[in-house]
């Protein structure tokens, strides 16, 4: 990486690491280029070399965060291994207890546009999962089903523990996750 590919990537992270202490601090709609230029200490040049607008970031802090999230998604082979299984899911906790752009997201309707490209993209993800298994006792239909319950699932837990504020400790949401994972909802509640 050269010295202006390393100078343009340390600006966007500081971009994105202001916006996100500005969702903390204010609503999206009341944020501000001024706001986020002042407090990722740049120039207003600087901010418009990267974006457009306000609303340009956002999408690109979507984009990134769903980026993210395949990531993990990704390095994520289960062989019905507890720990792994756990390791991963205190992965998803801790980046989603740490970005407050997905907390705000789980917490009001602009949420709605991201899940529907997350979702979009969940579906590629468990075609491709279910296309390169063939060693499952269920058809590839049904573990597609299963796979596409379980993201919802855990969307789901992290809207509840995010609008709960974090009160549970991640190792416990991470711990019910992968119980929800390796042995489904009925074993439990059971």
């Amino acid at each position: 990486m050269n010295e202006s590919d390393e100078r343009y990537s340390t600006a966007e992270d500081a971009i994105f690491d202001a916006f996100y202490i500005l969702l903390k601090e204010k609503p999206f709609e009341k944020i501000t280029v001024s706001d986020v230029v002042k407090k990722a200490g740049i120039v207003r040049s600087t901010f418009y070399n990267h974006y457009e607008n306000i609303p340009s970031l956002m999408e690109a802090a979507e984009n990134r965060t769903i980026d993210d999230i395949f990531t993990l998604m990704e390095s994520f082979h289960p062989a019905n291994d507890t720990e792994i299984c756990r390791s991963y899911f205190l992965a998803i906790c801790n980046y989603t207890k740490k970005n407050p752009f997905v907390a705000n997201l789980l917490q009001t309707p602009r949420g709605d546009r991201f899940f529907e490209k997350a979702i979009t993209m969940f579906h590629q993800y468990v075609k491709k999962v279910t296309s390169d298994s063939e060693s499952r006792s269920v058809s590839k239909e049904t573990f597609s089903f299963i796979i596409a319950g379980i993201i919802g699932s855990t969307i789901g837990i992290l809207h509840k523990w995010i609008s709960e504020d974090f009160s549970t400790p991640s190792e416990g949401v991470a711990e019910i996750l992968t119980g929800y994972f390796l042995r489904g909802a009925g074993i439990i509640i059971v």
